[in-house]
């Protein structure tokens, strides 16, 4: 009896010390695969950080770099590098050169191939959850909106060679200058309205439109314009061409611009967390002032390359996206390349590698924000970064897309 009583406690006691050294190895190996988890995500923005303007934002103190991306519940698809596509070495050598600060000022990296995203990368104030300023970038936003309300009959192709006059409401064509009646919303999107005015009275118009409720700065560009003839309709790169392109939106679409880029763009691809300033009558401001996750833009990016196509719904029209990515005019500003084109505030370029030539359609932000697509390599890449003197393009050119090119 002894006997047994001691066989059982030596039994009791083996099984206590096998349970108590699984539960021991399983916390480790939770402790590890956590450890392990936490350092493959990428950077979000801590509750504190939230509050801060982005340029109060602290850098990052170890930029994240990810050949692998990965799943969020965001619908993007992801892969990775070497094994479903582009070499990682070179991308990988491209990322730890903005680390270390040899390519400017870069906030994020991101590049999507095959509609796979695979590669993510976070530098500086980059963060995966916040919404980064685009700036002119907005404008190609708009671009898109036009494109979704064609695609739902709210507009026609042929309504872009009407004249915006005849869309905008509660407009006085009494107060007009001569020849405005005859500028077009196709001529407004590729920023040839002819619209000049003086830049005193442009502060006014726009200090306006943030303060007067009611306040019409269609009318007021239309009015205090010079005369408006064939001669005076040539590329300027001007606040009043997307403002305009907006209030038409505004007078097409049921309910308000504003609502319409929200539900019928922006949710319908997934994209809820992001910023736009809307002006005194809650009109979203078309030139600049949205803001956008890394990945958010890639969406879009994505979008445009498949020709409006998203889960297989044509969301945007694919003749109007075929237009408006096309080189309709030659941009004249000096700032602008020479081999730069433009389209419905979308650029196109080609790059060479080696001895052949890319076509790239994309949409460009001051601070060099970029959304660049590359049909015949099936590829979006987007760069996020708040200084001008970043030689993206360039970058493009000869780092990343060697990288995809067999």
């Amino acid at each position: 009896m002894e006997l047994l009583m001691n066989t059982n406690l030596k039994f009791k006691g083996l099984i206590a010390a096998v349970l108590l050294s699984s539960f021991s190895n399983f916390v480790a190996a939770h402790t590890e695969a956590h450890e392990k988890a936490t350092k493959n995500s990428a950077p979000e923005v801590s509750v504190s950080d939230a509050k801060l303007s982005f340029w109060d934002l602290p850098y990052l103190k170890k930029a994240y770099i990810n050949a692998a991306p990965n799943i969020r519940q965001d619908d993007i698809s992801v892969g990775k590098l070497d094994i479903d596509s582009g070499n990682k070495d070179i991308i990988v050598m491209l990322a730890k050169e903005i680390e270390n600060n040899k390519a400017g000022k870069f906030d994020s990296m991101l590049i999507s191939h095959k509609n796979q995203l695979v590669f993510e990368s976070y530098f500086k104030r980059g963060r995966i959850d916040l919404p980064h300023f685009q700036a002119s970038v907005t404008k190609s936003y708009l671009s898109i909106a036009i494109g979704r309300a064609i695609q739902l009959g709210h507009l026609k192709m042929a309504d872009l060679n009407k004249p915006i006059v005849s869309f905008i409401k509660d407009i006085d064509l009494g107060k007009l200058t001569r020849g405005a009646e005859n500028i077009t919303l196709h001529q407004a999107m590729t920023m040839r309205s002819g619209i000049r005015v003086s830049d005193e009275r442009r502060k006014l118009i726009m200090d306006n439109s943030t303060k007067l409720e009611g306040f019409n700065t269609t009318e007021e560009f239309l009015q205090y314009s010079e005369a408006i003839s064939p001669e005076s309709q040539t590329f300027k790169y001007q606040d009043a061409d997307p403002r305009i392109t907006m209030q038409v939106l505004n007078s097409v679409v049921p309910g308000s611009a504003k609502d319409f880029i929200k539900n019928e763009v922006l949710a319908k691809i997934g994209i809820t967390t992001y910023g736009w300033d809307d002006d005194v009558n809650g009109l979203p401001v078309a030139e600049s002032s949205s803001s956008m996750t890394s990945r958010d833009m890639l969406k879009l990016g994505t979008l445009v390359l498949n020709n409006g196509k998203w889960n297989d719904e044509q969301l945007i029209s694919a003749n109007f996206l075929n237009k408006a990515t096309s080189g309709i005019t030659k941009p004249t500003e000096d700032w602008i390349p020479d081999s730069f084109s433009y389209g419905y505030y979308w650029y196109q370029t080609d790059f060479k590698v080696a001895d052949k030539s890319y076509a790239a359609k994309f949409a460009w932000g001051g601070g060099q924000q970029y959304i660049l697509t590359f049909e015949d390599l099936n590829l979006v890449a987007v760069f996020t970064a708040h200084a001008r003197e970043n030689d993206t393009m360039q970058m493009t050119a000869e780092k990343l897309l060697p990288a995809f090119i067999n």
